[in-house]
């Protein structure tokens, strides 16, 4: 884990040296280099801030999906744990025993299955096919009634001294039309918002496909409880 802060850390400050010769370069913390010459399941299992997500891989059994060629979202052991974590009060609240145990063995391998699958894309989508406006796509599950996929760049300011500008990925759960596109959002009842990852990292290249990693923020699975 530390020691893959402190790579994203030196390409970050690697890429804004860059920026200051070139206004307008788009960086997003992603790395310098964006090739890593394994599998994406080898990539994922080299970083341990990854190791809750490949244990999940290896129980849905899907590391030949992961493999494949696809685009894959991957959520830290932060979003996992604070899944684990809501599970286990959602939990508590029906038993009525704060003290029950959930773990991520106890989420149901057929659950695992369908919902990782949520987080990749068929195909090699990396920025150079994005832009601010966004485009909706199926994950490999194939057409989920009343939800899509949008990945799109989102445009912040965070670093106005080196930059003008940096451009995230962001990838979110469109539940029904998007609420970017709604006349008021306001009116969006909280059941049908859409639920938008921001990617810290993005654009890893493996042998097999692209990896794009989610912040620490993004709950797996998109959950939105609240206990």
């Amino acid at each position: 884990m530390q020691h893959f802060l402190k790579t994203i850390y030196i390409l970050v400050c690697t890429a804004l040296l860059f920026s200051c010769k070139k206004e307008d370069y788009k960086n997003d913390g992603g790395v310098h280099d964006p090739h890593v010459n394994m599998s994406t399941y080898d990539y994922l299992r080299s970083q341990k801030v990854f190791d809750s997500l490949v244990y999940l891989i290896d129980k849905a059994g899907l590391k030949d999906v992961v493999n494949s060629d696809i685009t894959f979202f991957a959520v830290t052991n932060y979003g996992v744990e604070a899944y684990v974590d809501i599970r286990q009060k959602r939990a508590a609240r029906q038993t009525g025993d704060e003290n029950i145990p959930f773990s991520m063995d106890s989420i149901p391998v057929q659950e695992l299955k369908d919902s990782l699958r949520m987080y990749m894309i068929k195909g090699k989508i990396n920025r150079e096919q994005m832009n601010r406006t966004g485009q909706l796509y199926d994950c490999i599950l194939g057409n989920i009634p009343n939800k899509k996929f949008m990945i799109n760049l989102l445009r912040t300011y965070p670093y106005n001294d080196y930059v003008s500008y940096v451009d995230m990925v962001n990838y979110t759960l469109v539940i029904g039309s998007r609420d970017d596109q709604a006349a008021d959002p306001d009116l969006i009842p909280q059941s049908e918002k859409d639920n938008a990852a921001v990617c810290q990292t993005s654009g890893i290249i493996t042998t097999t496909g692209v990896v794009h990693v989610l912040n620490g923020y993004h709950r797996l699975f998109f959950n939105t409880e609240v206990y």
